[in-house]
């Protein structure tokens, strides 16, 4: 079996299991690649524990995969007790190798081999990540379109989660703080009016809204094709309100709605005029504040303002516009991929104006830095 891409053998794997009568589709192939990227197998005993692990889900699937995994990692069919632990199984195992990875063979047995113990032998097996994975720590500035569709799996999986929030409906709670009258009376009824129960109720709580507001100038565009991924794949358009800004503010909401991302961040820079243009946060703010975030809009949202700071307008209308949109806001995130220098400091005019108002300021340059972001987004308190 050559070395190559863990994807390219998982799905080989998989495909032969398929063949052979075992319903392995891709969600079990994911489990499995999961698992050896974790424990990395060095032996075909422990990759062998791996596979049943996450490949069958009934005893009467062993002998399937027994008899395939011989077949794929073993290069010709030996004992399967030889390396499954069996006490039973008799004779040893010696190592032959066969481009990068190791099969077990048998050996012949002699009046001295036979009484020793069986010799568990290490055996090199790849443990080379999907390429989506190799991409997953690499700053987003560096990654080519293509790159980045390759990451849509990943982004898939994270969680994007905002705080709660009471809203004026109420819902029935046995523990409630409110007693529900009309509810009580109606079940009166039951015990000739008089109200032996009070039934309580509570406040719904719904998620906050979540408000993007994307720089899109030069430096800046492969960050916001990036976070503008990450709120399609993860959160979802129905739950996020998405703009985009450089000279001029661009609402996509509805551009980035019920597509695929490729198409939806094509529709994207087709709807922003300015794309990779040059940066007027001031004035970008401002629209929002008078456009939006008075009419309710920003009122009590989470708001994520992605940009690194640049202004080429006054700072000193960037101090003033996110004071109006920190007493709306519930909470203000500002992604700044800059800020992944340790040696970064708040100099520039706009960022400098932003700062004193922004309760969380973080990278998220790449996916991998992406924690940081998602819990500041998921965070309850403001910064003091």
């Amino acid at each position: 079996m050559p070395r190559g891409d863990l994807a390219g053998l998982v799905a080989a794997f998989g495909a032969a299991l398929h063949d052979a009568g075992l319903p392995v589709g891709p969600d079990r192939g994911e489990r499995f690649a999961r698992a050896v990227t974790l424990l990395a197998p060095t032996t075909t005993a422990e990759l062998h524990r791996c596979a049943r692990a996450t490949l069958t889900c009934h005893p009467e699937q062993f002998e399937i995969l027994d008899r395939v995994f011989d077949a794929v990692f073993r290069g010709y069919a030996d004992d399967p007790a030889d390396f499954r632990g069996d006490p039973n199984a008799t004779g040893t195992s010696t190592t032959t190798r066969s481009g990068g990875f190791s099969s077990a063979g048998p050996s012949s047995e002699s009046p001295s081999s036979s009484q020793a113990p069986a010799r568990e032998v290490e055996i090199p097996v790849a443990t080379v990540g999907s390429a989506a994975e190799r991409l997953a720590s690499r700053d987003f500035a560096t990654l080519t379109p293509e790159e980045l569709a390759a990451l849509q799996d990943l982004m898939r999986r994270l969680a994007v989660a905002t705080p709660p929030r009471r809203t004026r409906r109420m819902r029935a709670r046995p523990l409630g703080a409110a007693v529900d009258l009309r509810a009580t009376l109606r079940r009166a009824r039951r015990s000739g009016g008089h109200p032996v129960r009070l039934m309580r109720r509570e406040p719904r709580l719904r998620p906050r809204r979540l408000v993007a507001l994307c720089d899109i100038s030069g430096s800046m565009e492969p960050y916001a094709r990036a976070m503008l991924q990450l709120l399609y794949c993860a959160a979802g358009t129905s739950h996020a309100e998405v703009f985009t800004f450089a000279t001029r503010l661009t609402r996509l909401t509805k551009v980035l709605a019920r597509t695929r991302p490729a198409v939806a961040l094509a529709r994207a820079g087709q709807a922003a005029p300015d794309w990779s243009g040059g940066t007027r946060i001031g004035a970008a703010l401002k629209a929002f504040n008078d456009g939006y975030g008075r009419r309710g809009m920003a009122r009590g949202a989470i708001v994520l303002i992605v940009s690194d700071g640049w202004e080429t307008g006054d700072p000193a209308q960037v101090g003033v516009e996110m004071a109006r949109l920190s007493r709306l806001a519930h909470r203000i995130v500002w992604v700044n991929p800059r800020t992944q220098s340790p040696r970064y400091r708040p100099l520039v005019g706009g960022m400098a104006a932003a700062w004193p108002y922004c309760d969380a300021v973080v990278s998220a340059h790449s996916l991998t830095a992406l924690d940081p972001l998602l819990a500041a987004l998921e965070g309850h308190s403001r910064r003091t």
